[in-house]
């Protein structure tokens, strides 16, 4: 097995680059679909789920759906449209060895997370105060039927999962903003800014379907 030896000038970053093992590359990528398709298809289920019991309790379902405040839902689409777009330029920064523009257009994506879940934390303490939240008088008292508490478990449910994804694909994106800091990226090599923007991309694709299920159809 041969080896070589990489020299580096003082102050510039290592030349690292996935060309150097085009399988490895390929094969992170793949391992990132494949962890996708996973997701899909655990969403898929809830979204199944949700139809399902929607269909047999269409009544109940549809009057506990005007508890849920669509301008907010709406506004949350358009933030991580956004931050999909930010992330998009990164990936394409990353490409042309820009590492200030990836630092940029990751940071916003970054600040978009917090903007959601700051909006979702707010929609969910107005559920709290009018006693739509598990563990509340209003919630357990014998007027909210097992429909009702369906339909706001299954909200809870899906809502905080894909809370927890944004939470993942924020320190996915400051990841990304410190290795670019260290100006990691290069034509050669952005396979962290490729494979995280794909997953923020599945942040906004699941949000993308449970915006209309939720706050729309209903």
């Amino acid at each position: 097995m041969s080896s070589h030896t990489v020299s580096v000038a003082a102050g510039e970053p290592p030349n690292v680059h996935h060309m150097d093992a085009p399988t490895a590359y390929q094969s992170a990528k793949f391992g990132v679909w494949l962890f996708l398709a996973t997701e899909l298809l655990l969403f898929g289920g809830l979204f199944c789920c949700f139809a399902l019991y929607h269909w047999m309790y269409f009544e109940e379902f549809h009057n506990a759906s005007k508890n849920l405040d669509w301008r907010l839902g709406t506004l949350n689409t358009v933030v991580l449209l956004f931050s999909s777009f930010t992330a998009a330029l990164a990936v394409d920064s990353a490409q042309h060895g820009n590492n200030k523009a990836v630092f940029k257009y990751a940071g916003t994506s970054f600040i978009c997370g917090i903007i959601f879940l700051g909006i979702k934390a707010i929609e969910y303490y107005g559920k709290y105060q009018h006693g739509y939240f598990p563990g509340t008088a209003v919630f357990n008292s014998p007027e909210f039927t097992h429909e009702y508490k369906m339909y706001f478990g299954l909200y809870y449910c899906m809502t905080g999962l894909h809370a927890l994804h944004v939470i993942i694909g924020m320190g996915l994106l400051a990841w990304v903003c410190k290795l670019a800091l260290k100006n990691r990226f290069s034509p050669k090599y952005y396979t962290p800014v490729e494979v995280s923007a794909l997953y923020w991309h599945l942040v906004d694709l699941i949000w993308i379907y449970l915006f209309p299920l939720l706050y729309l159809i209903g």
